[in-house]
């Protein structure tokens, strides 16, 4: 299936709005094996969106529409699409029920154009809104699916998952798998993955580059779900025949949560303290619901004064080998190990930027320091990016080294 995204709304155009939706909803998509070809955005124009639709009616199956279905005269998605298929919209009674519903929960009366939202197009359906006014659309017209979705990120994300792709997979049976690794880019994975790809139609192999992380999506279409179980098993066992040292979950499992398992696993406990980091290492564990059994504490030592009054750094070590350097950041966590009851401690020291880099040091280096009651060591990084990015990154690797030790 062939699909396109129409993004409507003069702000997205303008650049006031971020248009976050075209993304995730391809991202949804693209997991249950319809290939997006076009994204389309457009302002608030009765005859420019009549345009676009008419266009998009000659070259996808499926046409999913944001933004537009709001009570307001600029509100003109439903409306256009109506009148550009030949439907009439028609007031759905039960619809206009639940709207007045939702404003008497909150004490308010529904403002009277507020009733524009509960007409639909004739032979359509509506979409439920659970956190809003604003119903979907789903309709099936000449062998087209349309699909109308609110613009609030938050009210479509709940609509599109719960209400629309059930809807869409109807058809067929669609099994998904994704495989997360790190540690690899994506074109060296694709390199020595190239022969399976190739070779490969259904399931279908993608792979997807995140920050410091590839996913690779198996996505099998068919009838026959024991097949497609078997067939996915078969592409799965053969991708990590090939790549086991970097695949560390599977269907997005984050590896914070990997390195609680594991720590939970094998009954340790853990600690953290860190400089560049800021927190962010200690932040995402603590994500976690019942991180507590295995997080002991995290603890900023942002200053050179910190690092020596909280860790016992010796001050020499920095006045020799300065605040980034290996020797600091295993001085730091072999400091908060002893200074604990925990099995590992981990630290990182660097250079997050935009400024304080030089030609010896520059802006991305980063040190991990790692002690565990045996023996301790320190890895040298460098992260390309800005601060946040630079930063986000020191936290994946971290959480690596993590997974690599407890593995």
């Amino acid at each position: 299936m062939k699909a396109e995204i129409i993004s409507v709304g003069t702000e997205l155009i303008l650049g006031s709005t971020l248009n976050t939706n075209t993304h995730y909803i391809t991202q949804k998509l693209t997991e249950i094996g319809i290939d997006v070809l076009f994204h389309t955005s457009v302002v608030d124009d009765k005859k420019l969106l009549k345009d676009v639709i008419n266009t998009s009616l000659n070259r996808v199956d499926l046409i999913i529409f944001t933004g537009g279905l709001g009570p307001t005269n600029d509100d003109i998605t439903k409306e256009v699409v109506s009148d550009t298929l030949g439907l009439k919209l028609i007031l759905d009674k039960s619809l206009e029920k639940e709207i007045k519903e939702y404003f008497l929960k909150t004490n308010r009366i529904m403002p009277s154009n507020n009733v524009k939202q509960a007409y639909i197009p004739e032979g359509s359906q509506f979409l439920n809104n659970e956190v809003g006014t604003a119903p979907g659309i789903y309709m099936n017209w000449q062998g087209k699916i349309i699909i109308l979705l609110p613009g609030p990120p938050k009210e479509m994300k709940i609509m599109l998952n719960k209400y629309a792709i059930p809807l869409i997979k109807q058809d067929s049976i669609i099994k998904l798998k994704t495989i997360n690794t790190i540690g690899i880019g994506e074109s060296q994975l694709e390199m020595i993955l190239k022969d399976i790809i190739e070779k490969q139609e259904n399931p279908a192999i993608t792979t997807f580059a995140k920050e410091g992380r590839v996913d690779i999506k198996l996505v099998a279409k068919g009838n026959c779900e024991k097949k497609l179980d078997e067939d996915l098993n078969k592409i799965l066992w053969k991708i990590e025949k090939r790549i086991p040292e970097y695949i560390y979950a599977y269907d997005n499992t984050p590896i914070e949560k990997v390195v609680y398992q594991k720590l939970k696993e094998n009954n340790m406990k853990i600690a953290f303290c860190e400089s560049c980091t800021g927190g962010l290492i200690t932040s995402k564990f603590t994500q976690i619901p019942g991180v507590s059994e295995v997080l002991d504490r995290g603890i900023i030592t942002y200053s050179n004064n910190s690092k020596v009054e909280e860790l016992g750094v010796d001050k020499s070590l920095i006045n020799s080998y300065g605040a980034v350097s290996k020797e600091v950041a295993l001085a730091m966590a072999e400091g908060l190990l002893n200074k604990t009851n925990v099995d590992i401690a981990l630290s990182t020291t660097g250079i997050a930027g935009p400024t304080g880099g030089t030609k010896d040091k520059p802006i991305g280096l980063v040190f991990i320091g790692i002690a565990l009651k045996d023996h301790s060591f320190a890895i040298k990084c460098l992260f390309n990016g800005d601060r946040i990015t630079i930063q986000n990154r020191a936290t994946l690797k971290a959480f690596d080294e993590l997974r690599k030790i407890l593995k």
